[in-house]
């Protein structure tokens, strides 16, 4: 998964895929992309590259983000 910006959007990059959103979505995306990693465990880490590609942005931007949910 690869992630882009510029100053307003940000993009994901999949292999097959991508879709570009608002900068002041990125919190919302990762919840939602959390959320999906937390509540799919047979996924098998599906959703890891993208949890990981926005925490990395949202870290070179600066965005403070609240922690991943705990997953059982």
């Amino acid at each position: 998964m690869k992630t882009t910006h510029d100053d307003t959007t940000f993009t994901l990059t999949g292999e097959i895929w991508s879709a570009t959103y608002p900068l002041e979505e990125l919190p919302k995306w990762l919840r939602f992309y959390r959320a999906r990693k937390a509540r799919f465990p047979k996924a098998k880490g599906a959703y890891d590259p993208t949890v990981a590609a926005l925490e990395g942005l949202a870290k070179e931007l600066g965005i403070e983000l609240s922690p991943s949910p705990p997953t059982d």
